[in-house]
């Protein structure tokens, strides 16, 4: 007994300075790391930021990379003081596969709100139509987006349903085709109702002119000769024009003395 006392007493400088080696290298690492870590995240959140990746995604990553980093670094730590890390890094990792089944529905969410900040098919201010709604994207944060429609209503949708959808953006060109479809009667002179449709387009000050007009028979229907009528204007002037249009060319038809059919049924009766 006596033996094994005086060996633990010779042993005990050097257990003491191996011990205080082992504490002295894992606060270094601490602090190095916890220094490299952060130096490291701004640095991929600086890059991110002049390449033009939208602020959003470069501070999410920037964090992601400093948490992930501070992770290794504390596993490190607890190495180097002799705590056994296998058994913890398990733990975390079953932990983490709880927690991604639990919350499998918001990870889905949160990566399509990555694709949609990263590949941005719509932006902030962006009018556009998603998922059966129109109207102005207010927002795109990592789990939704938020839509403004016409009359004013607030539309909040999961970004998984955003990016599984067909996204149509009116915004992305600077200009947009006027499409209209005017029916003239059979027995209106065709030429005189088509010089007349061309001549309001042509009046109007917001068409692009150089992108051309178009004044065609799109097809003869039941009650009357169905002309296309197209031209270009500026994204911003669609529905003013558009509404400016159909008007004008009921008025000038109307004054050419051209006949807009409606439907109508005529019923003979037989004594």
């Amino acid at each position: 007994m006596m033996e094994m006392i005086e060996d633990i007493i010779t042993q005990a400088p050097d257990l003491i300075m191996t011990a205080g080696l082992s504490i002295v290298y894992a606060v270094v690492i601490l602090i190095v790391g916890l220094w490299a870590a952060k130096k490291i995240s701004a640095a991929i959140a600086n890059a991110m930021n002049k390449k033009e990746v939208d602020p959003t995604i470069a501070k999410f990553v920037g964090n992601i990379a400093y948490t992930l980093m501070v992770a290794f670094i504390v596993i490190a730590v607890l190495g180097e003081v002799g705590i056994e890390t296998a058994s913890l890094i398990a733990v975390m990792g079953a932990a983490g596969l709880a927690v991604g089944l639990a919350l499998q529905g918001t990870l889905s969410n949160f990566a399509s709100g990555v694709l949609l900040i990263i590949f941005r098919p719509i932006k902030a201010g962006d009018f556009a139509e998603v998922a059966g709604y129109a109207g102005s994207v207010e927002e795109i944060s990592l789990f939704s987006t938020r839509m403004v429609t016409g009359d004013n209503k607030v539309v909040i949708l999961s970004n998984s349903v955003v990016a599984s959808s067909a996204i149509v953006n009116y915004s992305i060109k600077s200009e947009r085709r006027v499409d209209l479809l005017i029916g003239v009667s059979y027995d209106a002179d065709l030429s005189v109702a088509k010089q007349t449709i061309t001549g309001v387009i042509e009046a109007d000050e917001r068409i692009l002119q150089d992108l051309g007009i178009t004044v065609a028979v799109k097809e003869l229907a039941d009650s009357s000769v169905n002309l296309v009528v197209r031209s270009w204007v500026k994204s911003a002037d669609y529905w003013p024009v558009y509404f400016f249009q159909m008007e004008e060319i009921k008025v000038k038809l109307d004054a050419a003395g051209i006949a807009i059919p409606y439907p109508q049924v005529d019923v003979h009766m037989d004594k």
